[in-house]
């Protein structure tokens, strides 16, 4: 008993040290990433000034002319600039977070999952910056020219540098995330959730889904929607070819498997069918259709004549009514014999 509590006690202790250092772990590379995020932020505050108009050109370019940007609040001038920065820096510093979170995964994950895992999460921050590359050269560009051109002559546009920020982050989010939909698909694919082929299929639905994520990710304009549907539905289709490349034997030997099992249902079914014919092939005799058979047996059959049916018709009127002579007749002997018995008390000897 003394030696089965301390085993236990001593697999709480192993237990509760585990976690500890898993906490402790965790708690040291939160603490790196803050610091690496605060380092970049420090060096880069200096020029929050310059950061923000470069970032506010594609706006800029297309204001008419004596039409500047506007800081509504007090402290924005100071505020929003200090924003911009402090999420470049997050942006900047993702790759080192990736790879601190990716270092407290890694040591739980089997050799094909690092080997997996690896690859997409790399390609993952390369498309997440293509994402906000793309957003910023090509849409803001588009998007910013429509918009200061279609307003009524009389209206100044004079834009809240703290809305412009918050308008183009949100652009920016939503490319970034969009342009991971070939790691989406990829995944899917490693979790055999579905298949290359499948997902070419369901095409059309991925076209809907793609307009539909546009419009809830970017503002309500028709370029912008169009901008980033028609990047998503080109990149599903750069995942489908990918997955298709990447799992080939996987996906070949689970084709091979599906049709084995089909092969041997098949031979199931063959099976139950032939025990099915042979427990009543000794009871019973399967004979053709002489439909079926052309008539066969058949050929010398002729249909009766009027009178031919006539005389047969009458041949068992007279049976029926010969049968029904003597079956009264019957009846009649048996009511007499009742009768003697009533009359003498005794059944008459025959």
């Amino acid at each position: 008993m003394a030696e089965s509590e301390d085993n236990s006690e001593s697999q709480v202790d192993s237990s509760s040290m585990g976690l500890m250092s898993h906490l402790i772990e965790l708690r040291d590379r939160l603490l790196r990433i803050v610091v690496a995020v605060l380092l970049i932020f420090l060096s880069l505050f200096y020029w929050a000034n310059d950061i923000y108009t470069y970032l506010a050109g594609p706006l800029t370019q297309h204001l008419p002319e004596g039409s500047q940007m506007i800081a509504i609040d007090v402290a924005s001038p100071f505020l929003t600039p200090f924003k911009l920065v402090l999420m470049l820096s997050v942006f900047l510093g993702m790759p080192y977070i990736l790879y601190q979170i990716w270092s407290f995964v890694a040591p739980g994950l089997y050799k094909h999952e690092k080997r997996l895992a690896g690859p997409l999460l790399a390609s993952s921050i390369i498309l997440f910056y293509c994402g906000m590359a793309f957003a910023f050269y090509v849409v803001f560009p588009l998007v910013f020219g429509f918009f200061t051109s279609v307003g009524p002559e009389m209206v100044s546009i004079s834009t809240d540098i703290g809305r412009y920020l918050d308008f183009v982050i949100s652009l920016f989010f939503g490319f970034g995330i969009a342009f991971e939909v070939p790691i989406a698909t990829i995944i899917l694919v490693a979790m055999g959730i579905t298949t290359p082929a499948k997902l070419s299929e369901k095409r059309p639905f991925v076209i809907v889904g793609a307009f539909v994520v546009g419009m809830l990710l970017t503002p309500p304009d028709i370029i912008s929607q169009v901008l980033l549907a028609v990047p998503m539905w080109m990149l599903f289709e750069a995942g489908v070819i990918a997955s298709s490349y990447i799992f080939a034997d996987k996906l070949k030997q689970a084709e091979e498997e599906e049709a084995r099992e089909a092969e041997e249902e098949a031979r199931q079914a063959e099976d139950e069918a032939s025990q099915e014919s042979s427990i009543y092939g000794d009871e019973y005799e399967v004979v053709d259709d002489p439909i079926d058979s052309n008539n066969s047996g058949h050929e010398d059959y002729e249909p009766l004549t009027d009178e031919e049916m006539e005389a047969e018709m009458d041949r068992i009127e007279a049976e029926m009514e010969e049968e029904e002579r003597s079956y009264l007749d019957e009846e009649d002997d048996d009511d007499q014999a009742g009768a003697e018995i009533d009359s003498s008390g005794k059944k008459p000897e025959k």
